[in-house]
């Protein structure tokens, strides 16, 4: 597959995924601001939830598929968190999904 072309049915699978329980976490300007350089690190961050193994598996093929570096995923409460970082990322995958950038 060619990086960057996705098909509709992965775009499709990983919006399920979004839907379902995906959120988005962005900086906060104002602590940006305020912070010293260095200090404050948040950055743009998608994560898609994963209630299994297999589940996140799929997940983090669903992600390569697309032309997305998976970031290392983790345990939270009894699921997986599967994070996308970077503000290019973040926006290329929203695009993709149908999501608006806001979301």
């Amino acid at each position: 597959m060619v990086k960057g072309a996705v098909t509709e049915s992965i775009a499709r699978q990983l919006a399920w995924y979004f839907d379902r329980n995906g959120y988005v976490r962005r900086p906060r300007p104002e602590r940006r601001a305020d912070a010293a350089k260095g200090v404050y690190r948040k950055g743009y961050e998608v994560r898609l939830t994963a209630e299994s193994r297999a589940e996140l598996a799929e997940i983090r093929r669903l992600l390569r598929a697309a032309g997305f570096k998976p970031g290392r995923p983790f345990r939270k409460a009894l699921q997986f968190r599967q994070p996308i970082y970077g503000r290019a990322d973040v926006a290329r995958f929203l695009e993709m999904i149908g999501e608006p950038a806001d979301a």
